[in-house]
């Protein structure tokens, strides 16, 4: 009986090691099945849950607890306490928004001046801050119409911010790195306005959550640095699945459907199985757990509609607008819920066009089916050209793979800029540090200066192929403007432009360096054209004589009869004279007065060209019996036509003439018109100077 105690009491002990030691090996086995009901759950470290200007405590369907102002009178600095509220909201949330919030937006707290809350941080990290805004009616604020700006102790939220939608909630949600155990949120009115807030959360985020780097998308590589730039959620997007409400997310976060942002449904299906299929990797290189994105992102999707149905060959795509002058980070979450053996789906990722992944195999990414994986870009604000972000996955036509692609669910986050601001050019301290005017300016006037050198270049060019095509006798012009600047039409050997020969200075050679005629006073002629006209002034072509000069009958290169007057000399009575018929003749046009042509001024050489009166004299016509005498029906004509022309001569201009007319100074064109010759042998009065006397 004794032995069968003590057998008894022995053996109660190695009973008990050996139950315990049981329930340790399954306690510590790893199971696949259970990797799904891990408690992943986050008690945050820091949890500020703010309703701004409530008087009590309001709860959230969701569990969430937001204190009041009054027990949260701590953390704020503010000159004066003004709580504003409604009893009710009746607004249309947008998708982004849970119904769950709205209690929130029927209180506001408003800042007439600089105020600030400022949080104790346990642990420093990643912060969530979520700000709530609402302009509800009031009767002595107009939230409407107040501007503000929002910053933090390092970045700029919100800059000069104003809601004026009272129909609208808003709701703004950042990730911001604190490594203080002091953190502070400021609201500052701009001059003559007011701030305000409805709501604020201050939580952290997991350290998991956002990692250093990421894939760059172009140039292709990899980025650093993303735990010194401040993040704002743009879109949180469950792809192929309805929306989750925080109360179903481990970060009390919202995802919205992607309905509105697929710009090719027709090729697209959607795909879903129950969230206790998902399974999250241990052994990823990259950590991931349902703080990422909880289950239900990842148990639905959009794949390619079947290529029987739709020609292969396309995109899923989705767009959304960003701002252009901000980098992006851009979330894929991908999980395999369509294959039913590994390695059967690859695909390609791009993003704005830019391949980014090719032939993305989830199953070496997962080692598993129904595994969550996601992927990390950055893309800079130079690759944003029209304002938006477009995300695509497609097939990769490989032998080994099916035609499909998949997409689970995408996150867009603006990252700060330069200036640490998510919101404009101007950082914490009031500097402005975005592109400058200046910069602007010169890159005008570098463009205009281009442009000025582009042209000068081209008429350098125009100048040297004229200087290549100049003529051979130039160095007789003594100059270069009748054949570097064309400005008469081609028929004509020389031009004529605006140069006053008669107020030019002389040359070494006794003539004036003037190419062109005065305004009004007809064609120059160059010397050598005058020479040709007139046989070099042979005695044979002398058809007059006058106080000036001897009178040359010419021909011109185009056949044109031309009476050219020579001066007789270079002496200084010559010039005055030759500058005074040349200023009057430029005044004087009747159809009974001779025409002036031109003129030549060079080489010390004074030369009028006239219309040549073929006819010849009246004396001639009077006396000479080689002529048909004159009717006297055409004498009469004459007589009148020589009155006419004298009347013109003694009140049709600002000058009086008193000059002798005999009948050699009356010639007759071909019409037998007669036309007055104009000499130099007369006297030239201003009537000007004669009504100051």
């Amino acid at each position: 009986m004794e032995e069968e105690e003590n057998k008894e009491v022995h053996m109660k002990p190695s009973f008990n090691f050996f139950s315990i030691f049981t329930l340790i090996i399954f306690l510590f086995t790893p199971s696949n099945s259970n990797s799904t009901t891990v408690d992943h759950s986050l008690s945050p470290y820091v949890n500020y849950l703010i309703d701004c200007g409530s008087s009590t405590k309001t709860q959230l369907t969701d569990g969430r607890i937001f204190k009041s102002d009054r027990e949260t009178t701590s953390f704020l600095s503010t000159t004066e306490d003004i709580q504003i509220s409604v009893d009710s909201i009746n607004i249309n949330l947008p998708p982004s928004l849970p119904s769950s919030s709205l209690p929130l937006y029927q209180t506001a707290r408003v800042f007439t001046e600089q105020s600030s809350y400022t949080f104790y941080i346990s642990k420093t990290g990643r912060l969530w801050i979520r700000l709530y805004f609402f302009p509800i009616p009031n009767p002595s604020y107009n939230l409407t119409g107040f501007v503000f700006s929002v910053y933090t102790d390092h970045f700029v939220l919100l800059h000069e911010f104003s809601h004026s939608n009272n129909n609208s909630l808003l709701f703004k949600e950042y990730l911001v790195n604190v490594s203080d155990t002091r953190f502070s949120l400021k609201f500052i009115p701009k001059k003559k306005s007011f701030a305000f807030i409805n709501a604020i959360e201050i939580v952290s985020a997991p350290d998991t959550l956002i990692s250093d780097s990421a894939t760059q998308v172009s140039p292709l590589g990899e980025f650093e640095g993303l735990t010194k730039s401040a993040l704002q959620v743009s879109y949180r997007i469950n792809v192929g699945g309805p929306t989750i409400t925080p109360d179903g997310d481990t970060l009390s976060r919202t995802w919205e459907p992607d309905g509105s942002y697929n710009i090719f449904p027709q090729g697209s299906s959607n795909v879903s199985v129950p969230n206790k299929r998902i399974k999250y990797p241990q052994d990823s290189v990259v950590t991931v757990t349902p703080l990422i994105a909880p289950n239900s992102v990842y148990a639905s999707g959009v794949q390619m509609k079947e290529s029987r149905l739709l020609q292969p060959d396309f995109n899923l795509s989705w767009m959304v607008n960003v701002e252009r002058s901000y980098s992006y980070l851009i979330r894929m979450h991908f999980c395999d819920i369509v294959s039913k053996i590994l390695d059967q789906l690859y695909f390609n990722v791009y993003i704005n066009g830019i391949e980014v992944v090719e032939a993305l195999d989830l199953s070496s990414e997962t080692k598993a089916l129904s595994t969550a994986v996601y992927k990390d870009f950055v893309l800079g604000s130079c690759n944003i050209t029209n304002g938006s972000i477009l995300i695509q996955v497609g097939p990769t036509y490989l032998q080994q793979s099916t035609t499909n692609a998949i997409l689970n669910g995408f996150e867009v986050m603006k990252m700060s800029n330069g200036a640490n601001s998510l919101d404009g050019f101007f950082s914490v301290d009031g500097k402005y540090k975005g592109p400058s005017v200046t910069s602007n300016i010169m890159k005008i006037v570098a463009i205009v200066g281009l442009v000025l050198a582009v042209i000068s270049l081209l008429l350098l060019v125009v100048m040297y192929i004229r200087w290549l095509k100049r003529p051979l006798d130039w160095k007789e012009r003594r100059g270069f403007s009748s054949w570097l600047l064309p400005l008469c039409p081609k028929s004509k050997k020389s031009c004529s432009a605006n140069a006053n020969a008669f107020d030019s200075p002389k040359n070494k050679h006794g003539g004036h360096d003037v190419h062109h005629s005065p305004r009004g006073t007809g064609r120059f002629f160059h010397f050598i054209e005058l020479q040709r006209a007139t046989d070099n002034f042979d005695e044979k072509r002398v058809i007059g004589y006058g106080g000036f000069g001897k009178v040359y009958l010419g021909t011109l290169d185009d056949g044109t009869n031309v009476a050219v007057k020579r001066g007789g000399g270079g002496s200084e009575q010559g010039i005055n004279e030759f500058r005074t018929e040349l200023k009057m003749l430029s005044k004087l046009r009747h159809r009974h007065l001779v025409s002036l042509i031109g003129f030549c001024d060079e080489n010390s050489e004074m030369v009028l060209v006239y219309d040549y009166m073929s006819n010849g004299p009246f004396r001639s016509h009077l006396y000479n019996s080689n002529f048909s005498p004159l009717s006297w029906q055409k004498r009469l004509e004459i007589c009148i036509g020589a009155a006419r022309g004298l009347h013109y001569l003694h009140t049709g201009n600002c000058y009086n003439l008193h000059y002798q007319t005999e009948e050699d100074s009356s010639h007759m064109n071909n019409n037998y018109n007669l036309i007055e010759k104009n000499s130099l042998d007369f006297i030239l009065i201003d009537k000007r100077l004669l009504m100051n006397t």
